[in-house]
């Protein structure tokens, strides 16, 4: 073996053993998932009303906001301890449609305000600390503008708060519902995204929460304690998930948190991969940027061990796009490097590499489908091995988040548009560069595939498709969302 083949193969094995550090993981959260799911939280404070405010952030949503103002209207909740605060820093006239929402509501006896900010300072962070200064509520409920909560969402989740006013010990700060999906059937898109968002809700959030790990507010569908917020240092706005930042300095001070698996509030996935691209490119950004602002802290921290281990972890998650954009290079490279090889080469170097990189997710999302869907995960099942393809394929869109979120400073916060359930005019999206990137990847991987089928390469073969129809998939649908805006 030559020395350049050499080289490729030992980047390439040293790429396979970090994205098999990232694989084990998912094994292990997956198998304190299976200890851990059975122990549900019981509610701390049967029958308690404290006085709530449900808090609407919203901007540039004319297609969504009065359907949101109506789901948080309807919530069941004594009225004269219930207020609804449209916190709308819109530009077009989603303020006329939310003020007309509003004063429907406020003549059937609804204390809803709309309250408008020209100063969009802080962004979302902002508009929440602007509507939490003059809050009745003790609680703060959040929902985004492509939620709709249940009537009983309230009733549910309120009494999993362990004391209000100066009685009890007061240390649950927030509690967090699960997300369901509106539009899933939609496409292909929301059916592999929703997927996703089972993954992370079911399995790691019903994991870090149960076996006392810290987990995060997801920015909506959540409740926090008021009193929680200002010990934590209130919302800031220095990171793109000032949901994921308050939460992990809150419970750096203590707090607890709880997560109902069982409690759904449905949402709408972005439904095209423009914007599904800017939503993912936000999250990820704004945990680099969290990571970042709060490694040194947590590694400081009096917590034990295990906790600090699985939030470092869980914060720089992100880190495996960039070793995916590596390893997409390396692989046709390492296998014509290699050649046939023999058998025990090929078990010895790539089944480890199989089991903790690619078993691994589908084990993690199979428990995901199993537990979130009990009567229809097997028919969801065809959707796994796409939904691990999803995630090669928008790894230039994450690697370029994961970059800025490290080394820039940029927290300017991009919306993802809402369609609603109403064909409205649409809000522009700029296509941008990277589906260049991923339409070469898969002009790369349709070579790569062709080659291996000449060669006799058949067990390269599936890793190839996956990240060949990944790439493809994202890059052409991104072209095929811009040219549908234009």
């Amino acid at each position: 073996m030559r020395p350049m083949e050499q080289a490729i193969i030992a980047a390439y094995l040293a790429v396979i053993g970090l994205l098999s550090a990232y694989g084990l993981h998912r094994f292990y959260i997956s198998a304190v998932y299976q200890r851990f799911r059975q122990a549900h939280p019981r509610p701390l404070s049967p029958g308690a009303r404290p006085v709530v405010t449900v808090q609407l952030p919203v901007f540039n949503e004319r297609n969504v906001v009065e359907r949101l103002i109506d789901a948080a209207c309807s919530l069941r909740w004594p009225a004269d301890r219930l207020e609804i605060q449209v916190l709308d820093d819109s530009t077009d006239d989603t303020t006329d449609v939310a003020r007309a929402a509003a004063a429907r509501w406020r003549a059937r006896g609804v204390d809803v305000k709309v309250l408008h900010r020209t100063d969009r300072t802080g962004f979302k962070a902002g508009a929440l600390e602007a509507g939490a200064a003059v809050a009745r509520g003790e609680l703060l409920a959040v929902f985004d503008a492509d939620f709709l909560p249940p009537p009983d969402f309230l009733e549910r989740a309120v009494p999993y708060f362990d004391g209000f006013g100066d009685q009890g010990e007061q240390r649950v700060g927030m509690v967090q519902a699960r997300w369901g999906h509106i539009n899933e059937g939609a496409n292909l898109l929301t059916r592999l995204a929703a997927v996703l968002l089972d993954g992370h809700f079911v399995v790691e959030h019903t994991a870090r929460h149960r076996s006392g790990r810290f987990f995060n507010f997801n920015g909506t569908a959540g409740i926090w304690r008021r009193a929680c917020i200002a010990d934590a240092g209130g919302w800031q706005h220095d990171t793109l998930t000032e949901d994921l930042d308050l939460s992990y300095r809150a419970q750096l001070r203590g707090w607890r948190f709880v997560f109902l698996r069982d409690q759904v509030v449905p949402a709408e996935l972005p439904a095209d991969m423009r914007a599904y691209k800017i939503q993912q490119h936000r999250w990820a950004k704004g945990t680099m940027q969290t990571a970042r602002k709060l490694a040194r802290p947590i590694l400081v921290s009096d917590q034990p061990l295990r906790v600090k281990a699985e939030a470092l972890v869980h914060l720089s998650s992100n880190l495996a796009y960039p070793l995916v954009i590596v390893m997409a290079l390396l692989l046709p490279l390492a296998v014509a490097a290699r050649g046939h090889g023999d058998l025990a080469e090929a078990l010895f170097l790539d089944l480890p590499a199989f089991v903790l990189a690619s078993v691994s997710i589908a084990v993690f999302y199979l428990l995901a489908e199993r537990d979130a869907w009990p009567g229809a995960w097997r028919a969801r099942m065809w959707r796994i091995p796409l939904t691990m393809a999803l995630g090669i394929g928008m790894a230039v869109n994450q690697t370029r988040a994961v970059i800025e979120g490290l080394f820039g400073r940029d927290v300017t916060f991009a919306r993802t548009p809402k369609a609603g359930q109403q064909t409205l005019r649409r809000y522009r999206l700029a296509v941008g560069w990277t589906p260049l990137f991923e339409l070469a990847f898969a002009a790369y991987y349709a070579a790569a595939i062709g080659w291996a089928l000449v060669q006799g390469y058949w067990a390269s073969l599936p890793f190839m498709l996956l990240f060949g129809w990944g790439f493809a998939f994202v890059g052409w649908s991104s072209l095929r969302a811009g040219w549908a805006r234009g």
